[in-house]
């Protein structure tokens, strides 16, 4: 009788469970609040350590951000600046600041960027084209420009005597004490760009700004960007309600670079007193970091030749401009580029592949190897902190698996010996303090929305900054009972090497099931890990609808080392294309899925792989959902393309083999393209040339077009529209 009761309840409590959930709708998704928990953003830790700070979003509008501190004495939180009560109206970005928040992938309103001063004491933020100043301790912030034009990277000097910002293509200062504003540089304008970073180096390499201050505040190393050479592009930017037409100076692949050069400017000094530096007889080359060493007499900026097979770190001597190469780093394919770069007192750190894997290595002021601190068939992702006194180094890696992300450290004297910090399965985003004593983790996993914590350096907790439960309080809760978690597993490719992916199987259904390969498939990119996101969602709705949701890292992806990315090399869209097949030739064995009802969808990257896939593999894919797809490789920019394709001019065969148009007579199945009209990235050219393609081969396809979208089609309304758009389609097609 007891194991009848026992029995009974559990059914009870698992129907009511089940009564209780509530669906998963679209609408849901793109309300407010957020399904993903009140996760605080750009964290930083002070430098005096007393207090973390983060950007939040409003629970009534998660696009409007605000800045918060929680106090890690007494662990209150507070709200240190109301975005709000500083400006409330709708917000003018300059074209420049446009495109820069593009590259930087920012998107919201109010505080989205902001900046401690080395002592801990003050706080600098743009908003609205002007500039912010908040001392600690005071009520308000004080405005330091009055909308004389739109400021963009926003720096206090090393010392907090100055701000620095850019204005009208030219660098500024502004004296905190009097608050006079002066112009370091006045001939920029039209074509010539100072302290500012080109298209590519924010696009590509990851570089948002164009000038550095030394420790001592005595000098500002700046690059000076010349567009002329490169080919201007006629682009419309196709609004609701008009056409923007721009000229844009876009770098396709094959075409001029800019002409860049580097400068050391006494910052008492302006413009005509800048000295310049020699950056060789090769100047079709690319400046990729730039770094001061911690004296203020050297500084070091990393060159890379134009096919990217070369990466040299360069120092300079500020007094005379004598250089000397410290490192050089070569490779038959391409090299990735990196921030793992620490001086110390008497050495530094770096990272290379140089192996096959990203690692760490020990050098001397000399560019003399003292020791490799990490070694094996896994990668390091980034140093996050040395501890000087201690001489432990802290860097997150891949170790134990490649989907997950952990804290290790291991001693400058005793290489290869690494211990691990981080306990918790799943994925660790790590933000040290300035001494590397404690840190802040931001911790996820397929389960569990971003969690925020405090630690010691030894991984001892001591205490939540958001603990983000899911509970009954929590927006996610009333869906949990029908959440569903993927699976994780691994495949071989035709070389031999693993493949991981993770596949999220309906539950409750009977019958066999349509499957949605959800891909990206190109380099820098990884979808395969136990972290959560609230891109995923879509994909949680379609599982929830009776979809089967498969994802695959093929060869080319990221966190895996060269050999697992190099395969791609002059071959794009080839060996991306058999990995996405191996993938769905498991997929068919599953006795819960309809072989003959597979749909493919992808955004960027993922939109030429899921046209490539409806092309060239009709047999496997019935249903194509394709993102903003780049179509014609010689369309996209310099640096980008040639990295992984080669030059046009050198390789134009197998440009050819890997833009989509020869094999467009392959479409059989349904297929659905979208593109934001507004791309700045991947042109809407991409689309619009596509479409006459299949036009002329008399192929039916389906179009949805957004006005004034850029390439990542942002927004509640739009993006809700979206998801709407592209459930409906594998929902009529699949």
């Amino acid at each position: 009788m007891k194991k009848l009761i026992n029995t009974l309840c559990a059914l009870v409590v698992a129907f009511c469970s089940t009564a209780h959930a509530e669906k998963l709708t679209l609408e849901r998704i793109y309300d407010d609040p957020s399904l993903s928990g009140t996760a605080p953003r750009k964290l930083k830790l002070s430098p005096d350590g007393q207090r973390a700070t983060y950007i939040q979003a409003r629970e009534n509008d998660y696009n409007r951000f605000d800045l918060w501190q929680y106090n890690v004495e007494t662990g209150k939180r507070s709200m240190l600046v109301d975005s709000e009560a500083l400006y409330s109206g709708p917000e003018n970005l300059s074209d420049e600041e446009k495109a820069r928040r593009e590259r930087q992938r920012i998107f919201g309103k109010g505080i989205l960027e902001y900046t401690f001063s080395a002592d801990g004491t003050a706080l600098l933020f743009p908003l609205n084209g002007d500039i912010f100043y908040f001392k600690l301790g005071t009520e308000k912030a004080k405005k330091l420009t009055n909308g004389e034009g739109f400021a963009t990277d926003v720096k206090f000097s090393p010392k907090g005597t100055f701000v620095s910002f850019v204005r009208d293509q030219n660098l500024y200062l502004i004296d905190i004490k009097t608050g006079k504003t002066r112009a370091l540089t006045t001939s920029g304008g039209d074509t010539t760009k100072f302290a500012m970073a080109e298209f590519v180096a924010q696009e590509e390499m990851g570089r948002m700004t164009g000038y550095w201050w030394a420790p001592d505040e005595s000098t500002i190393a700046l690059t000076k960007v010349d567009t002329t050479p490169v080919q201007v592009a006629t682009r419309n930017e196709i609004y609701a309600d008009s056409i923007k037409l721009f000229n844009q100076r876009y770098p396709f692949a094959g075409t001029n670079n800019v002409n860049i050069e580097l400068g050391l400017l006494d910052v008492s000094k302006s413009e005509n007193a800048i000295r310049w530096v020699d950056l060789g007889a090769e100047k079709d080359i690319y400046i990729t970091r730039g770094k001061w060493l911690p004296t203020s007499k050297t500084f070091s900026y990393q060159w890379q030749n134009r096919k990217q097979h070369k990466l040299e770190l360069r120092f300079v001597e500020r007094d005379s401009l004598k250089q000397t190469v410290a490192i050089t780093e070569q490779s038959d394919t391409w090299i990735n580029l990196h921030e793992a770069l620490v001086y110390l007192d008497d050495s530094f750190l770096w990272a290379s592949e140089r192996d096959g894997f990203q690692h760490i290595y020990h050098y001397d002021y000399n560019g003399k190897l003292q020791a490799q601190l990490t070694k094996g068939e896994w990668i390091v992702d980034a140093l996050e902190g040395v501890d000087k006194n201690t001489g432990d180094v802290y860097f997150t890696g891949r170790k134990d698996t490649p989907t997950e992300r952990h804290l290790y450290k291991v001693n400058l004297n005793k290489p290869q010996d690494i211990t691990r910090v981080s306990k918790r399965s799943g994925f660790h985003s790590i933000t040290f303090s300035k001494d590397s004593s404690i840190y802040l983790d931001s911790y996820s996993n397929t389960a569990q929305p971003t969690q925020v914590s405090l630690h010691k350096a030894t991984g001892e907790m001591l205490t939540w900054m958001e603990q983000n439960q899911v509970n009954k309080q929590h927006a996610l809760y009333p869906y949990l009972s029908d959440w569903v978690k993927p699976r994780f597993g691994t495949l071989t490719a035709e070389d031999g090497q693993t493949l991981h992916y993770r596949i999220f199987e309906p539950q409750g259904f009977k019958g066999k099931r349509p499957v949605v390969n959800y891909v990206y498939g190109g380099p820098h990119a990884q979808l395969v890990t136990n972290s959560w996101s609230s891109r995923n969602f879509i994909l949680q709705h379609l599982v929830q609808k009776g979809y089967v949701v498969f994802q695959l890292d093929n060869r080319g992806s990221y966190n895996r080392g060269k050999k697992f990315e190099d395969p791609i090399y002059q071959h794009l869209g080839d060996i991306e294309l058999k990995d996405q097949l191996v993938g769905m030739d498991y997929v068919k064995t599953l006795d819960f899925v309809d072989p003959e009802r597979i749909g493919v969808y992808g955004h960027s990257y993922g939109g030429y792989m899921t046209i490539m896939s409806m092309f060239k593999a009709a047999d496997v894919f019935k249903v194509g959902v394709s993102g903003a797809p780049v179509t014609d490789w010689t369309l996209y920019d310099t640096h980008y393309t040639e990295r992984y394709a080669g030059h046009p001019g050198v390789d134009g065969k197998d440009y050819d083999k890997s833009n989509v148009f020869m094999y467009a007579d392959g479409l059989q199945g349904d297929l659905l393209i979208y593109h934001g009209m507004a791309d700045d990235n991947v042109l809407f050219t991409h689309a619009t040339k596509l479409f006459k393609h299949l036009q002329d081969l008399g192929k039916e396809f389906d179009v949805m077009t957004y006005p004034g979208s850029k390439h990542s089609i942002r927004g509640k309304k739009t993006g809700l529209h979206l998801a709407k758009t592209i459930v409906r389609y594998f929902d009529k097609n699949l």
